[in-house]
């Protein structure tokens, strides 16, 4: 693989959301200048360490 080159994502996740759900993804994406996935990848991860604390 080339110096750089990100790994490919293969996993694709699915959801519904409400109308207002969207509208605020909608404004984060823009105001962030950020993707839906990306967005929800560094929502997963800060929710993570929560998980972790609630099986101590």
């Amino acid at each position: 693989m080339a110096k750089g080159k990100k790994v490919p994502k293969y996993n694709v996740v699915s959801m519904r959301v409400s109308d207002e759900e969207k509208m605020a993804l909608d404004e984060l994406t823009r105001s962030c200048s950020k993707s839906v996935s990306s967005l929800m990848r560094e929502a997963i991860q800060l929710y993570e360490p929560h998980l972790k604390g609630e099986s101590d």
